[in-house]
């Protein structure tokens, strides 16, 4: 089904490189096998995408509307072997691959109102012209994928990148490489101009040599804080380049003053659990009061844990979670929950592993309220720790104690404590009551400090995708009835 090809220029072709695979966590199957793109693979990926551009972008917007309509129409046919693809090759079960694809057909709506909404054209009578505020595309965009959501996330940078008239060079994560071709595969169907969107495979080499070419004009990324401080670094000396960051976070979640035991237990699970802990804003740390409420939430929390399904997929019963993305990757977050209760962490639920040989982990829960000095990492996966506190003040000097701000919560029944915490925390997203992976369609999506660089994306994702032009126009020039003194025509 899988070529394992890049595609330049409109034609599906053999990369130069090293050789790639992507292989299932869940069943070691080899689903895509090809050569990697070289420099000069990328390189005629980015000159495809800038000989493209000036037709797009020339394109009137509503035939632009129209290839993308298409896009959304492919996807809605293609969904249920997209959404096996998900499954297959990041080890989601096949509910949350499904809403993954739905999600994809969603944003094609979403970001036609955003676009308008965001960057719309406006104007106004000013004295003798009329003042006019339009958007233009940057040109030619490096859209780099990450493995958690393969096909939500780069979906979500490159349909209104396309929207605005931009051009695009698609690197997926090379986990998810499969992905990254069937979705290429879904424009081509939807006859998407050769050269506007252009896919390269491959791993860090071939992302260095597509983030540092001079050809880009923008960069938009979704992956690890580690990763995206490079990038920083690296546009750090050119400011003529947009650049996106969407991150991880370190997140906080704090429970108090509760009434339904039960219903704070579902949404802290559903918080720091779903998707095997690999959602950028799962919440890593929780926050609970000292005493005995505290003990009676931590007891039905780790208690409920234990009863959470974890993968494989069976033909009558869905899991709430699969697997993790590797073994590799679980393995890490072992040796992180081993290093945690080295430092004096008591481990209440223990992550291990479900399956021998394979990547899927039973969530594991962690009190670290006695380590002096916290790691701040973003344990990827289904790892939370507890941090026990004496009061309300305390709990949100915890809860901001991190470089991260990408998302924060709070459970309680008490408005004037979410009051607080809205005023006081330290988050692009912050809810109450609900998941902190719970996000509106309609809102932006994003963090601050090691998060993001203040370039939400979601229903603000238009927003770095074109540039504001304001024009001072007349249709013609005219000699004006007063003219500046010290002239005279």
């Amino acid at each position: 089904m899988l070529s394992g090809k890049l595609f330049i220029n409109g034609n599906w072709q053999d990369g130069h490189g090293n050789t790639i695979l992507s292989t299932s966590p869940t069943s070691d199957a080899v689903l895509l096998s090809g050569k990697s793109a070289t420099e000069q693979d990328v390189s005629d990926a980015v000159s495809a995408a800038r000989t493209a551009f000036k037709n797009w972008a020339l394109l009137p917007f509503e035939d632009r509307v129209s290839t993308i309509r298409r896009y959304q129409e492919v996807l809605r046919a293609e969904q249920n072997v997209l959404a096996e693809l998900i499954s297959l090759e990041c080890g989601k079960p096949h509910w949350e691959a499904k809403l993954e694809v739905a999600t994809m057909i969603g944003k094609i709506d979403v970001s036609l109102k955003s676009h308008e909404a965001r960057t719309g054209t406006t104007e106004a009578e000013v004295p003798g012209a009329v003042a006019r505020l339009r958007h233009k595309p940057h040109g030619v965009i490096a859209v780099f994928g990450p493995f958690n959501f393969p096909g939500h996330l780069p979906n979500g940078h490159i349909v209104p990148a396309l929207l605005a008239g931009n051009t695009i060079v698609f690197k997926p994560s090379e986990q998810t490489a499969g992905v990254g071709e069937f979705m290429t595969s879904c424009w081509e169907e939807a006859e998407l101009p050769a050269g506007v969107l252009n896919l390269v495979q491959g791993n860090s080499e071939t992302g260095i040599e597509l983030s540092t070419h001079d050809g880009i004009n923008g960069l938009f990324f979704t992956g690890s804080s580690h990763t995206g401080a490079l990038l920083h670094s690296e546009f750090a000396g050119h400011p003529a380049k947009i650049l996106a960051l969407e991150m991880g976070g370190n997140n906080p979640l704090i429970v108090t003053d509760i009434s339904d035991i039960r219903g704070a237990v579902y949404h802290t699970i559903q918080s720091a659990f779903i998707t095997a802990g690999q959602r950028c804003t799962c919440a890593r740390r929780l926050i609970v009061p000292i005493g005995e409420e505290g003990d009676h939430f931590i007891s039905a929390l780790v208690s409920a844990t234990k009863n959470i399904k974890v993968g494989p997929q069976m033909d009558n019963s869905d899991p709430f979670m699969g697997s993790v993305i590797s073994n590799t990757a679980a393995d890490d977050l072992l040796t992180a929950q081993e290093n945690l209760s080295s430092l004096g962490g008591k481990i209440l639920k223990s992550m291990a592993r479900t399956v021998i040989g394979k990547p899927y982990l039973s969530p594991g829960i962690i009190d670290v309220t006695s380590i002096g000095k916290l790691p701040d990492e973003e344990y990827f996966g289904p790892l939370l720790q507890i941090i026990r506190v004496s009061d309300f003040d305390t709990a949100i000097d915890a809860a901001n104690n991190t470089r991260y701000g990408l998302s924060a919560g709070l459970i309680s029944d008490d408005p004037a404590l979410y009051e607080k915490f809205l005023a006081l925390s330290s988050a692009g997203i912050v809810n109450w009551n609900r998941p902190l992976t719970g996000a509106s369609g309609s809102a932006p999506f994003g963090g601050i400090g090691a998060s993001g660089n203040h370039r939400p994306s979601a229903y603000y994702a238009a927003d770095y995708c074109a540039y504001p032009v304001a024009s001072l126009e007349a249709e013609k020039a005219d000699l004006p009835a007063i003219l500046t003194p010290g002239i005279s025509v």
